[in-house]
Parts: structure tokens; sequence; C-alpha cells
């Protein structure tokens, strides 16, 4: 049968290798936009009406210098060619954009020394197509012609970019995770072949989840940077939830259990762990689903499917590798060529109660009221500057400063008067007549900072008409009227500038719809807000049952809800200070004053995920150790120690080999996604350490055996529908050897909380 099982899963890995090796085609680069907002809709009109409003693709020519390019007859001619190679491109949208076209753009499209100049266009195909159609205009056209150097730029070919550059540090991602893990779990097991069951089951599961990506890939949108996640993901949790059944797997065989025997009362209980944090994972990432960004919608089917691929091949494939490999799991034992050397004897199974993770619970037991007090102030004070979270959306600056995209939307920032890219554009839909049009176009270029406002009716400066309109600004009764300003679209000025804009009365009868990159992130962020505590509510609840269920208790959901957000406010903290404040470089990134909105939002719904994957770990053992007690106080607290000391090693390990495949992604030259990976390290080490060596067994401490409360009609619900686990034979309740385990410990709580007393009095 274990032959059989893994032959089932070579073929299956075989078939979804091939299928899915392709999977980045399939994948898109945006999503950051909801589709539902004034802004979207805005842009949809635009281009049904008007083809427009497409991603722009700007070509920087720069000529010699000295030499004014606007008025260069060779830079014309170039030019000229350019703008007729551009048009007669099926994708690129009617309008385009230059100086010799019209010179009314000369300071937003000539440099202020005069010696380069834009073109702009908007391609057709938004987030879908236009990237990988700014990347063929790269290729035609950059270069030099009769002197005039030509480059592109521009947020599709930024899109592009990031696509690139994705896929360059998946690859870097796996190169530097996979082996690093590896070493470390030789150091964790010991062994060679015991070390590379984790890694082969965390590559299985990446293996099969891109194959599922590609599916889901093409029957709706799903982006790119899902492929980020899923590289993570499989691996860490593979390792994660393989690492948790070795480990049962050899303390049942330590305990005298024949192999078979181990096998089964593994999975019955790290197994059955496995499963139920398995869907506890999957239903924090599945809350994802309500956004309406395919980005952050994306992150909910690759975590759905990465989680349940891990846990069933763990499963699966973990129980018939060991019953194939039998005694031979600890061969190429790393550990015996240094007993060897040092003449040592192989080293005797010790008791928990022996261990250094069982005195260290003691001891925070004993202190429990000033360790939950220091450690709960030092999490609030890491997590002081998320108080100054300021949300944006992502520009060029996400890539590295030698992307060309990159470093050209630099210069224009800083060589050019006018920046265009944060120019609002808005539509006016309705009857209205030119006299009333051209009145509210006026009133739009008196808003403090606005440089001009033009629509068919005439451009505007300071309420003052400068030149006759384009017609082209309007079909039928669909209008459009384009603000210049100098206010960065992203800071909280240009935020300001746009409800000053839409503050200004429309014409009667029409309807206002207002695009461009500040009413973008304004939209963005009003979204992700709007739905937040939807997502919030769903997480809540949904863990609050599962750990109900889980442990029968709704004291524990609640001790875990409120210090896993504990513990995610301090990496959030971190993130701001490092990557929208700017402190220690960036980490190596540009910082913009502005969070890309959609990753605090991904990073909370993963890191809790992860988080609650370790409370369920601990949880459990905890919850096993309690149920063979005789429910006094003292074994609650021995409950609390035992457990910790059976799975510490454990979850450090398994926090250890997840922040390495984090710290992996941070690598990444995209900056968003190196904050993922920054951020989700920090999580994953800070939930390990502090909140489940101190924070955890503090509360539980104070709580006793409230900690195991639940009222009588919850309790009955519990008893009919809960996951109850019955105590092995072998292991039945020992409430003598608990007593005398505890009774040193009550005495010292004892004193202690008498001391506590006399103090307060």
């Amino acid at each position: 049968m274990p032959k059989r099982v893994l032959l089932g899963a070579f073929i299956l890995i075989v078939v979804c290798g091939a299928y899915g090796a392709t999977a980045a085609e399939h994948l898109l680069a945006g999503g950051y936009s909801d589709p539902n907002a004034g802004s979207a809709k805005a842009d949809k009109v635009l281009d049904e009406t008007f083809n427009r409003g497409g991603i722009q693709v700007v070509l920087k020519l720069d000529g010699p210098a000295g030499v004014d390019i606007s008025r260069d007859p060779t830079a014309k001619s170039v030019a000229d060619n350019v703008i007729r190679e551009l048009d007669a491109n099926e994708n690129v949208q009617d309008q385009i954009l230059s100086v010799w076209a019209d010179p009314a753009l000369d300071s937003a499209l000539v440099s202020r020394d005069r010696t380069s100049a834009l073109i702009i266009v908007s391609l057709e195909g938004g987030e879908d197509l236009a990237p990988a159609r700014a990347a063929e205009i790269e290729e035609a056209f950059t270069g030099e012609r009769d002197g005039i150097s030509i480059r592109v730029g521009g947020q599709a070919l930024v899109y592009s970019q990031v696509n690139e550059q994705t896929a360059s540090d998946l690859l870097m991602a796996e190169a530097i995770a996979i082996p690093i893990t590896f070493i470390v779990l030789i150091f964790v097991f010991g062994g060679l072949i015991a070390a590379a069951i984790p890694v082969g089951i965390g590559i299985v599961s990446i293996i099969l989840t891109f194959a599922l990506l590609r599916v889901i890939g093409s029957i709706t949108d799903v982006s790119v940077f899902a492929l980020n996640l899923t590289t993570a993901m499989g691996l860490a949790l593979a390792i994660d939830y393989t690492l948790l059944l070795l480990t049962r797997y050899r303390e049942e065989v330590e305990r005298g259990r024949d192999r078979p025997d181990a096998i089964v009362r593994t999975l019955a209980t790290a197994g059955r762990i496995v499963a139920f944090s398995a869907v506890t994972v999957a239903l924090s990432l599945s809350a994802l689903v309500l956004f309406p960004q395919y980005f952050l919608r994306s992150f909910a089917f690759a975590g759905l499917g990465v989680v349940a691929v891990a846990a069933l091949s763990a499963l699966i494939v973990t129980p018939a590798v060991l019953m194939l490999l039998g005694d031979r799991i600890d061969a190429l034992d790393a550990r015996k060529p240094a007993r060897r050397l040092l003449r040592l004897q192989p080293s005797q199974p010790r008791e928990p109660e022996d261990t250094w993770w069982y005195r260290l619970v003691q001891w925070v037991l004993r202190h429990a009221l000033p360790v939950a007090a220091v450690v709960t102030i030092f999490l609030l004070v890491l997590g002081a500057p998320f108080l100054s979270l300021k949300m944006g959306f992502p520009d060029d600056r996400v890539l590295p400063e030698s992307a060309s995209s990159h470093a050209i939307q630099q210069e224009i920032r800083d060589d050019y008067e006018v920046d265009l890219s944060s120019a609002v554009t808005i539509v006016v839909q309705g009857p209205v007549g030119q006299q009333s049009l051209a009145a509210y176009t006026s009133a739009l270029s008196q808003v403090d900072d606005v440089n001009s406002a033009g629509s068919s009716a005439g451009t505007f400066v300071e309420g003052q008409a400068v030149a006759p309109g384009s017609p082209d600004d309007s079909r039928g009764d669909v209008h459009i009227l384009n603000v210049s300003t100098d206010r960065d679209p992203t800071s909280d000025a240009g935020i300001g500038q746009l409800d000053d804009l839409r503050a200004v009365p429309a014409p009667n009868g029409t309807e206002i719809l207002v695009t461009g990159l500040a009413a973008t992130t304004d939209d963005t962020v009003g979204s992700i807000y709007a739905h937040l505590p939807w997502v919030l509510a769903l997480i809540a609840i949904a863990t609050f049952v599962l750990l109900f269920l889980f442990t029968g208790s709704v004291v524990l959901p609640l001790k875990a809800l409120v210090l896993n957000i504990l513990s995610l406010s301090a990496t959030f903290g971190a993130m701001v200070w490092f990557f929208q404040e700017g402190h220690l470089g960036g980490l190596g990134t540009t910082a913009t004053g502005t969070l890309n909105a959609t990753m605090p939002v991904l990073l909370f719904c993963v890191a809790f995920g992860l988080s609650m994957d370790y409370e369920v770990f601990l949880l459990g053992r905890v919850r096993e150790e309690w149920l063979k007690s005789d429910r006094t106080r003292a074994a609650s607290d021995h409950a609390v120690a035992l457990g910790l000391a059976r799975t510490g090693r454990v979850i450090t390990a398994a926090a250890l080999l997840m922040s390495i495949v984090f710290a992996a992604i941070a690598a990444s030259e995209v900056s968003f996604m190196r904050m993922f990976g920054v951020g989700l390290a920090l999580a994953v080490l800070m939930d390990a350490t502090l909140v489940r060596m101190f924070l955890v067994p503090a509360f539980m401490r104070l709580a006793g055996r409230a900690n195991w409360w639940a009222p009588a009609p919850l309790r009955k619900l519990h008893d009919r529908f809960g996951l109850s686990e019955e105590v092995s034979e072998d292991d039945p309740p020992q409430p003598h050897r608990i007593q005398e385990k505890n009774r040193a410990q009550e005495n010292s709580d004892d004193t202690q909380t008498g001391e506590i007393t006399s103090r307060s009095r």
C-alpha cells in the first residue's frame, strides 16, 4: 500500500509539474484597484466612449546638451516618425500627447533644461494585456535615432517589469530557502533522510499548487504575486506539518510502540492537529475573498490551495514514507560521526520535565504577572509607529532604481515642471451646454494649486480662459475635463485637493466621475477600509468558533485573538518604521511616505493564520495533557508546562524554518514583496518566541482552571459537536504524579500571590 501511494503521488507530481510550469504566463500583474469604484467607472467610460484612459506608456527623447529639443528639426523628425509608428499600433489608443502636436503642453512634456521631451500614449487591454504590450513597445523603440536617445517607461511598463522581476525573485527565493532549510533540518533531526522528508513534502506542495493556480488563472483573474505566497507557504507549511508528524512519530517509537502503531497514533494525535491547523489557516486566508481587488482575492485562492495541498501531502505522503523506510529513516545520522570522534554514547531520550523548555515555562509560571506586563508593554511600544500608518497606491518606486521605468519616472519628477501622472481627469455625464461646462471648468481652475483646467469649452487658468478647448473632449452627453496640478497625487495634500475638486458644484443634471492616480489611490484605500470590518469580523468569528470546537473553552479563543493581534501590532509598527518612514534605508527600498494599501491587509491575514497554526500546535498538546489530569489548578499549570515542553522545540524549529522561507522572499527587488517577506519573518519569530514562550503560559497561569471554562449551554454544544480526543490507554490520568510535580509550584505561587497582595495593601 505505501508503494502504491508513493507511485500515485509521483505520477501526480509529474503531471502537475508539467502543467503548472507555465503558471506565471496565465497570471496578471495588476489588481490593486476596486473595479466598482468611481475611478474605475471613469476609466471604463473613457475607454468605451473616447478610446482613452488606458494604462500609460511614456517615451522619453533625450537630445544633445544645449539643444532645445522642441525646436530642433532633427528631434522633430524623429518624434514624427515615432508618433506615426505608435499611431499605426492597434494597441495604442487615440490620444497621443507630444509637444510637437500640442505646444500648450510644453511645461508638462519638455524638461526644464529643454534637452528632453516626452511622448505619452495609452494602451488598450487594461492590467491584463497592457503590460505585455508595453514590453513590445519598449523593445521596438528603445535605442538611438539620429543622435536622439529614446527610452520607454510609464505605468504599463512598471507592471511588465514587476512581472519579470517577480519571476526572477521567485527563482532566487527557492534557491535560497530550500538548501538553507535542508541544512537546518539536518541539525533538527540529526539525519539526512529524516531532514529530506519535510523538504520533499514542501517541494511537492509547491508543484501541486502551481498547477492549481494555473487552473484558477484560466477561470478568474489571479495576481502573479500569488506565486510568491504559494512558494513560501507551500514550503513553510509542509515543513511545519511534516516536522510535527515526524517529531510525534519519533516520540511514540521512543515510548516503545512498534512502527505501524506509532504511525497510527501519530495520525490520531499530531495528524488531527495538522488537519485542524490547516482549516484554521485556510479560513483566515479565505477572508481575503471579500475584497473586490483581485490582487487580494488571488491570495485567498492561492492560500486555500496551498494550505490544502500542504496538509494533504503531509498527511498522506509522510505516513507512506515512514511505512516504507521503517528503521532506515534514521539512516545517515549526521550525529553518529561526531559521537564516534568524541567517543560519546548515544543520547538517551529525556522526560519532558527534564528539558530546558519545561524549566523555562516553570520560571514563567512563577513570575506570570510581571512577565505578562513587561512583554505586553514591549509589544505595544514596538507597535506604536503603526498609529501613523498611511496607505497609498504602488507606482514605479516599487521597482529598484536600476529599473528603466523607475529611472525615467524619477527623471520626470526631478526635471519637469508638471508631472502629468498627477493630473486629475473628470468625466461629466449628462446634458450640459457649453456655457455651463465653461463655468464648471473655470471653477475647477480656481481650486488651490491647480495649474489649469481644460475641456471642450476652453482651457482656464485661475478662472480665466487662456485657450480654446478641444472638440474631441466632448462626445454626445459625455465630457472630459483635465485638471493639471503640482501636488503629489499620493500625498495628503494631493488627496485634500481631490476632495476640493469633488466639492466644486457640477452642472445640474449631470453625474461626475473622477479618475487619475490621486482618485485611484483614494478609492482603493477607501474600498479597503470599507471592507476591512467584514474581513476582521469573519476572521475573528471563524477563529473563535474553531478554537472553541477544538478546546471546549471560550476563554482560550479570546486569549488567542488578543495575543495574536498584540503580536501583529508590533510587526506592523516595524513595517511602518522601515518601509513607510524609511529608517535603515527602508531596507534597500525607496520610501514614499506610504505603504502599498493592499499589503497591511494581506500581511495581517497571512500572519494571523500562521500564528493560529502555532496556537493549535501548542493548545493541542496542552489539552491532551489536561484531559489526562485530575482537572485541578495544579493540573492546569502542569499541562501548560508539559505541553510547551513537548512542542517548544518543534514550534521553535518550525518558526526558524518558516522565517528562513519568508526571509528569502525579502530578497525580492519589488519593494512591497520585500516588505511582505520581512513582515512575515518578523511576525513568525515574534509569535514563536515572545508570545508562545512567555505570554501564552503567563496568561494561562493567571487564568488557571478558567482557561477551560465555557457556559453550560456551550459546553453541551461542544460535547455534541466538538472535536474530542480520547485519552490513550497507555496514558491514563496521573493525578498523583501531577500533584507531586506541582506541590512545590503551588507553594511558590501562593507565596508570590501573598507578596503581591501585601504590596498592593
